[in-house]
């Protein structure tokens, strides 16, 4: 077998180092803070415009579930004689 001096992807630990040195470096010269000030919506309308793009890119993930509210749960057909009509029901 050859060398595996152009591995790509997953693969690619020498990528993986140089991106963990660049992002150590980005945090310890105190640039986060600006970074997240400068990405932070200029208007409710563009916080808005981010939301949106959020939800569309979420429903295109493969592992993460959509962001869609389920329904509350329905009364069950058979009522439980044990609960009374007195108790509040737990939501």
């Amino acid at each position: 077998m050859g060398t595996k001096q152009n591995v790509y992807g997953e693969g690619n630990y020498e990528a993986t180092r140089q991106y963990n040195a660049s992002t150590k470096k980005f945090i310890e010269a105190g640039k986060v803070e600006k970074a997240a000030r400068d990405a932070a919506p200029n208007s409710p309308e563009e916080a808005t415009q981010m939301k949106q793009a959020e939800q569309a890119a979420l429903l295109r993930a493969k592992d993460s579930p959509p962001p869609v509210k389920e329904p509350p749960p329905a009364d069950p057909a058979i009522k439980d004689p044990a609960r009374t009509e007195s108790k509040p029901r737990a939501s």
